[in-house]
C-alpha cells in the first residue's frame, strides 16, 4: 500500500509550479495590456511607444524567464543533468537578450526625447541588476556548462551561484516595482490617488510580481523539492575527475 502512494510533496509541488506559471504569464500579459491599452502600443521609432517595450521586455526577461530558468532544476528532476544545464543556460540567455533589448529601447527613447539617463533609483537598481545578471550568466557558463575551473572550485562556487540567482530575482522584481511607481507618477500623478483604472491595473501587476517571486523563492529553498542525487551521474563525475585531475576513483 505504501509503495503505491505518490512521492511526498509531488502533488503540492505540481500545484505550486502551475501557480507560478499562471502568476508569471499574468504579469507579462498585464504589462502588455498596460502598455498597449493605456500607453498606446509599441513601436521602434524613438517615441513613447518605443519606451513601452522597456517594461514588457524587463518583466518577460528579468522576471518571468529568469524565474523559469531557475525552476528547471526542480521541474526536470529525472532528466539528464547535462540537458537540464543546457536548458537552464539557454533560457537565461534568452532572458538576457530580451532584457538588453528593453534597456536599449529606453535609452534610445531618452536620447530622442532629450531626457537624462540614470538619475533615478529605478535606473540605478535596474542597471545594477542587469550587469550582475550578465556576470552571473558568464560565470555559470564558465563554471558549470563548459567548466574551465577545477571540481573543487566549482563545488565551492555552486552555493554562491544559487544564492546570487535568488538575489537577482529579488532585485529584478524590486526594480520593476520601482519602475511601475515611477511610470505612474510621471503619467497619471493628478488622478493616481483617485483610483484611476490604469493605476489600479499597475498596482495589481506589482502584486502579481511579488507573488511570483515569493512562490519561486519558496520552491527553490524547500529541501524536499531539490533535485535528488543521481548515483550514475556521480559515478561519471568521479571518473571525469580522475581523467582530468589525476585523482583516484576510490578517493572520497
Amino acid at each position: 500500500m505504501e509503495d503505491s502512494a505518490p512521492p511526498r510533496g509531488c502533488s503540492m509541488f505540481a500545484w505550486l509550479v502551475g501557480a507560478s506559471q499562471v502568476l508569471g504569464l499574468a504579469s507579462v500579459v498585464l504589462t502588455g495590456v498596460w502598455m498597449g491599452h493605456y500607453r498606446g502600443g509599441f513601436a521602434w521609432d524613438g517615441s513613447s511607444y518605443q519606451f513601452n517595450l522597456h517594461p514588457l521586455c524587463m518583466v518577460l526577461g528579468l522576471v518571468f524567464l529568469q524565474g523559469d530558468a531557475i525552476l528547471v532544476y526542480r521541474v526536470f528532476q529525472n532528466e539528464a543533468k547535462r540537458n537540464v544545464k543546457m536548458l537552464h543556460g539557454i533560457i537565461h540567455l534568452l532572458a538576457l537578450i530580451i532584457s538588453i533589448i528593453g534597456v536599449v529601447a529606453v535609452f534610445d527613447f531618452h536620447r530622442a526625447a532629450k531626457i537624462p539617463d540614470m538619475y533615478s533609483l529605478h535606473s540605478w537598481c535596474g542597471m545594477a541588476t542587469l550587469v550582475l545578471f550578465c556576470v552571473q550568466w558568464v560565470m555559470g557558463l564558465l563554471f558549470f556548462l563548459f567548466p574551465v575551473a577545477s571540481s573543487w572550485l566549482r563545488a565551492s562556487y555552486l552555493s554562491i551561484h544559487v544564492f546570487c540567482g535568488l538575489v537577482l530575482v529579488v532585485m529584478s522584481i524590486g526594480s520593476c516595482l520601482l519602475g511601475i511607481t515611477e511610470k505612474l507618477l510621471f503619467s497619471i500623478m493628478p488622478v493616481y490617488s483617485l483610483f484611476a483604472p490604469e493605476g489600479v491595473l499597475a498596482n495589481i501587476l506589482g502584486i502579481l510580481l511579488v507573488s511570483f517571486g515569493v512562490l519561486l523563492c519558496y520552491m527553490i529553498t524547500r529541501e524536499e523539492y531539490r533535485r535528488p542525487p543521481n548515483p550514475e551521474e556521480e559515478s561519471l563525475s568521479v571518473h571525469f575527475k580522475t581523467l582530468t585531475e589525476g585523482g583516484s576513483p576510490t578517493t572520497p
